[in-house]
């Protein structure tokens, strides 16, 4: 996975908003506020990464969000994701013993 795709905050938005469910190219410009283009190539760079698929329906072009890559990605942040738990525990303690002072 290449994080510069998830880098740009306009795909981020584009997945965000296909974690509810399929839209078509159309629906996500004007939720984005995007020209169709623009759009158009956030797509097409989430879709060579493999974060979404499409699908034809007559003109339009529906697009999923595929869970596996973001699998991947969460895979790989499990260590992370404890060195950040541990911080936390800590300054949550630490925030506890000034409360009582």
């Amino acid at each position: 996975m290449r994080f510069d795709v998830l880098a740009e905050p306009a795909r981020r938005r584009i997945l965000d908003l296909l974690l509810e469910r399929p839209r078509a190219v159309g629906e996500l410009t004007e939720l984005l506020g995007l020209s169709q283009p623009g759009t158009s190539k956030h797509l097409r760079v989430l879709r060579d990464a493999g974060l979404v698929a499409v699908r034809k329906d007559a003109q339009r072009r529906w697009y999923e969000l595929r869970p596996e890559p973001l699998a991947e990605i969460d895979a790989w942040l499990t260590p992370y994701r404890r060195l950040w738990s541990r911080r936390l525990d800590a300054l949550e303690r630490h925030l506890d013993t000034m409360e009582d002072t």
